[in-house]
C-alpha cells in the first residue's frame, strides 16, 4: 500500500499529493488555526517537505503569510486551507481534514492548548501540550 496521499479544496479547483505523514496527526488550538479556520482546533501533521505538490490549481491556490516566514495555502474560490509551509525549515504541515485518502492513523495529541477556546471544552484522554508538538 502506497503511502502517498491525496488531498482538495472543497470546491475541488485545487489538489495535492502528499508522501505520507512525518510525524503523528495531532489537534492545534492555536489562535491562528482558530482564526484561519474559524474553528476552535485543526487536526494536523507534517509531511515530508519534497514530498508534496499541487496536482491541480497550482496557478490559483493562494497563500497569507501568517506568521514571519509561514504561509498558509488556501484555495481563493471556496477558501479552504490545505497546507502550511515553513520554508527555512523545510516544514510543511497538512491540514487534515483536506485529505480525501483514508487516513493512516488517529490524532494522538493536543497542541498549543494554551491557546485553546474558551467556549470549547473537551475530554478524549489524548495529552495536552500548552505550546507546540514534542520535539
Amino acid at each position: 500500500m502506497s503511502d502517498t496521499l491525496t488531498g482538495s479544496c472543497f470546491c475541488k479547483a485545487v489538489a495535492y499529493e502528499a508522501d505520507g505523514l512525518s510525524t503523528p496527526i495531532g489537534y492545534c488550538h492555536c489562535k491562528t488555526c482558530q482564526k484561519t479556520h474559524s474553528a476552535p482546533f485543526m487536526p494536523t501533521a507534517i509531511t515530508p517537505f519534497d514530498g508534496f505538490k499541487w496536482t491541480k490549481g497550482a496557478n490559483v491556490v493562494a497563500s497569507i503569510e501568517s506568521s514571519p516566514g509561514k504561509h498558509r495555502y488556501f484555495c481563493p474560490k471556496c477558501g479552504t486551507h490545505m497546507m502550511a509551509e515553513v520554508t527555512a525549515e523545510r516544514r510543511r504541515i497538512l491540514r487534515i481534514a483536506s485529505i480525501d485518502t483514508p487516513l493512516p492513523e488517529q490524532p494522538v495529541v493536543h497542541i498549543w492548548t494554551s491557546e485553546q477556546a474558551n467556549y470549547f471544552d473537551f475530554e478524549d484522554g489524548l495529552p495536552r501540550l500548552p505550546k507546540g508538538a514534542p520535539q
